[in-house]
């Protein structure tokens, strides 16, 4: 997609949403479907994922985990963001990866040390880009992309959660 094409697209939406800033209030949504075992399947929109345990809390791999996906909706929101940032100033990126990896300590998560924390410990996100970007324009990218990021914020100032049956 071009800048020009970007802007074009864009243009209106920031107008709409600078005149009447509850347009630009959405509310996505998920749904999960209680399986065999211990396993939910979740509609993508794409495709049908199907979450069980990860092998180090006794799942068999054959499933996603749940960790996994947080850290693939990460990779992608990143990638994404990054190509758009990339595209809207006019930096040239003409391929590339994105690397998203964490630690968790399954103890938490098994009940094994109450003191243990359940969760990721750390995430890392790294990119490795195919880009004639001076170092400077690197530094713009990240930054853009890490503070346009959804996944990435949402990760770094947690809402508010709430649960209920």
């Amino acid at each position: 997609m071009e800048t020009e094409q970007l802007k074009q697209i864009q243009a209106p939406l920031k107008a709409q949403y600078t005149s009447d800033p509850e347009a630009a209030m959405v509310t996505l949504e998920a749904d999960g479907e209680l399986g065999e075992g211990v396993s939910c399947s979740v509609t993508t929109g794409r495709a049908l994922a199907e979450a069980g345990l990860h092998p180090a809390t006794g799942g068999d791999g054959s499933q996603l985990c749940s960790g996994d996906m947080l850290l693939e909706a990460l990779a992608a929101c990143a990638g994404v963001t990054l190509k758009a940032v990339a595209t809207s100033l006019g930096i040239p990126v003409e391929g590339g990866r994105v690397h998203a990896e964490g630690d968790i300590d399954f103890r938490g998560t098994l009940a094994v040390d109450r003191d243990a924390e359940v969760g990721f410990r750390a995430i890392r996100l790294s990119f490795d880009l195919e880009t004639t970007a001076s170092e400077e324009e690197l530094e713009t990218l990240l930054k853009l992309t890490e503070r346009y990021c959804v996944v990435f914020q949402t990760l770094s100032t947690p809402p508010e959660l709430t649960v209920a049956a």
